[in-house]
């Protein structure tokens, strides 16, 4: 039998494997599980944009001509495969220094649209990146373990599974007038990327379409019977059988309806 020591430290080493499969992107101890996938949503700014009461200086839909009129960046986001999802998982504060080699491709791709200051963990008002980063990205350790790997990383995911490119090439384009199968949109994603996605609507008009992901970010299924997360909804739930992706008329009365394809080598792919 063996003796007392020896049990105390093989229950001291087993709590010690416990505790680091629960530390965060700083180390520190979390009170979530490990995430089960990725979700890469994705806005569609014709609709977003289309809520603007009040322009500011990091406000992309008041940007005239040169407003988004692709698909961006809304976050990467680690969930669960019950419907629920990880929040806050550290208290590693956002710190804008770390992707200043980043700012470019995030002003242009992962922009807020709105002026407004979403909360962050700590219960203060924050920048959209600070939000995205201190809510979501530290909870996808031990895929991701540092703030610049978390932008970084779903850069590259962006551009990896181009939305707005399949769609344009099956024909979804911008459109006031057209109104399209919404099974026609979902066809095209899993024709181009073998899984099925998932669509947000605000009305008739797409507002979110969401990449499931796997850890290792090959596209999966997501899960359709999820929760409702910030609003949203499965494209098997409140969208109608028939969509738009509309033009966004900017503020400045610009008509912004052309959609710009990026350009993946200013960010090192995958």
């Amino acid at each position: 039998m063996a003796s007392p020591s020896v049990l105390v430290m093989a229950f001291l080493s087993l709590l010690i494997i416990a505790l680091l499969s629960f530390a965060g992107t700083n180390g520190e101890v979390s009170k979530w599980r490990e995430f089960d996938y990725f979700a890469l949503a994705l806005q569609w700014p014709g609709t977003v944009c289309r809520g603007t009461r009040q322009c500011c200086s990091y406000n992309a839909c008041c940007r005239g001509s040169n407003a988004p009129s692709e698909f961006t960046i809304h976050g990467l986001w680690p969930d669960y495969n019950d419907g629920s999802w990880p929040a806050c998982c550290s208290h590693s504060r956002f710190d804008i220094k770390e992707i200043s080699s980043l700012l470019s491709a995030l002003e242009k791709y992962w922009p807020s649209l709105s002026c407004g200051s979403p909360s962050t963990c700590d219960g203060h008002k924050g920048t959209f990146w600070a939000h995205e980063w201190e809510k979501h990205g530290t909870c996808s350790y031990p895929v991701i373990r540092n703030e610049y790997d978390y932008f970084l990383t779903t850069l590259n995911v962006y551009f990896k599974y181009n939305v707005t490119k399949v769609l344009s090439e099956a024909g979804y384009v911008a459109s006031d007038s057209e109104k399209y199968p919404l099974g026609g949109i979902v066809s095209a994603i899993e024709n181009a990327f073998h899984a099925s996605p998932l669509v947000v609507c605000s009305g008739n008009d797409v507002e979110e379409l969401r990449l499931c992901l796997y850890k290792d970010f090959k596209p999966r299924d997501c899960v359709v019977s999820s929760l409702v997360q910030a609003g949203a909804v499965s494209s098997k739930g409140s969208c109608p059988k028939y969509v738009r992706l509309p033009v966004y008329v900017s503020s400045f009365g610009l008509r912004n309806g052309g959609m710009t394809i990026p350009v993946s080598s200013v960010i090192e792919s995958l």
